[in-house]
């Protein structure tokens, strides 16, 4: 019971006090604990921290910082991407469409384009004649 008393003060201790930096010393404890190699953990530990020195933010949240900027930037060029692709496929179905009308149809708007084209020159040259 008293092993247990000692135990939950030291506890207490850590997570109310903040005597140390919980998550910095995790992955060096995790990595002690599940390898068994102290001077792999030790090496982590000072590697974060000189890395923290350095970019002033842990190695995990400069790597989380950075794969996020790299989705965002991937999520902008697939929008761009998907909007083009968008835009395509509607000109491709026009021109398909405009492709695919029956020649009299064509052939009907030619002389109404014409005779549109002869008219408004004949309006010019009367208004020019006046």
């Amino acid at each position: 019971m008293r092993l247990f008393k000692i135990c939950s003060l030291l506890t207490s201790f850590l997570f109310l006090t903040g005597f140390v930096h919980l998550p910095a010393m995790l992955g060096p404890a995790i990595t002690a604990a599940t390898s068994g190699n102290l001077a792999k953990a030790t090496a982590q530990l000072v590697f974060d921290k000189e890395f923290k020195k350095k970019t002033g933010k842990s190695s995990l949240g400069y790597i989380t910082e950075e794969v996020s900027k790299n989705n965002e930037q991937n999520r902008i060029n697939k929008d761009f991407k998907d909007l083009i692709e968008k835009r395509v496929k509607k000109v491709h179905q026009k021109l398909v469409d405009q492709n695919n009308e029956p020649k009299v149809i064509k052939d009907f708007k030619l002389l109404v384009e014409k005779r549109v084209q002869l008219t408004h020159e004949k309006l010019i040259r009367n208004k020019i004649n006046q």
